[in-house]
């Protein structure tokens, strides 16, 4: 177990490394000038000089880099160019906003998903199966921002029951949770239904049958917790998604997570906010994705790491 995470981790640095080199370069390439971002319209090229030359812009990529890198190295993730504050302390104060609707929205895709994936497992062929696979398609297809609007208008204008945006409450997680839970829930509906029915055609479930064993026993006591299985992956991915791919849904519901953070450095041109948000978004996914392949294990002994 110990050589394993040891292993994990070290491969685990070396995509961060690759992460953030490819990231720095496509910021160091994008046509748009930060100096002149945090200068203003109205500023002399002088002014816009100095400003380049104060945050190190107008130096060699390979400087540029191993200025950051080094930096990163010291747990330094920079300073805002507009906010002038440590990045750290940017991310420190959304995170708990985005872990928070990570966590709402991991459940209720789970919940939604399994669910809807289970029943058209069980119910293959019907209309009922088909009718659930195609609630799960068009939920995989909507777009974020309609299914955020949509719900906002039914359930915050005209029925009054959540507000319309905010952060704080149980009231303010339950409509993005919702929106995101819709969003995802197709892609585990699907793949818990292909799970499940590759899992009920095993021998050991028509072994378990014949043992006399009752249909539900069979179905929560054998199949899904061996049809779960491929879904604990996806959700170890979800970690990652969710940190970083949630900009639409925090900007539609105002909720002040990482995500919109991201979106506001990028219209800015706030290089250091997008490399810490990018680095923090990989290290999540990379944890995530290692999470779940130690939890697989405590699901069936039979899963061996290496």
């Amino acid at each position: 177990m110990t050589a394993y995470i040891a292993r994990r981790i070290g491969q685990a640095a070396l995509i961060l490394f690759g992460i953030s080199l490819v990231t720095f370069i496509l910021l160091y390439l994008i046509p748009a000038d930060p100096a002149r971002q945090i200068a203003g319209r109205s500023a002399t090229a002088d002014t816009v000089e100095n400003i380049r030359n104060q945050l190190g812009l107008n130096l060699p990529f390979y400087e540029q880099y191993w200025r950051y890198i080094t930096a990163l190295l010291q747990g330094d993730l920079g300073r805002s160019y507009l906010q002038k504050t440590q990045v750290s302390e940017l991310i420190a104060s959304r995170l708990p906003a985005s872990l928070l609707l990570m966590a709402g929205a991991i459940v209720t895709e789970l919940v939604i998903g399994l669910t809807m994936g289970l029943v058209a497992a069980l119910r293959r062929g019907t209309w009922v199966d088909s009718t659930l696979m195609v609630v799960s398609f068009v939920g995989v297809s909507a777009p974020q921002f309609v299914i955020g609007i949509l719900l906002l208008y039914v359930f915050a204008v005209q029925l009054g029951w959540f507000p319309i945006g905010g952060y704080g409450t149980f009231a303010h997680l339950v409509l993005p949770s919702l929106t995101l839970g819709i969003l995802g829930s197709g892609w585990y509906a699907r793949m818990m239904r292909s799970s499940m029915l590759d899992v009920l055609r095993q021998d050991y479930i028509r072994t378990a049958h014949a043992k006399g064993l009752k249909d539900w026993k069979v179905l929560f006591g054998h199949a899904v917790p061996n049809a779960i299985l491929p879904i604990i992956a996806m959700i170890g991915i979800d970690i990652g998604m969710f940190m970083s791919g949630i900009v639409v849904v925090e900007a539609v519901f105002g909720w002040p997570g990482i995500g919109q953070l991201a979106w506001q450095a990028i219209q800015r041109i706030d290089i250091p906010i997008i490399m810490g948000v990018t680095l923090v978004s990989a290290c999540a996914i990379v944890l995530g994705n290692l999470i779940a392949d130690l939890i697989a294990p405590l699901i069936d002994p039979r899963i061996k790491l290496r």
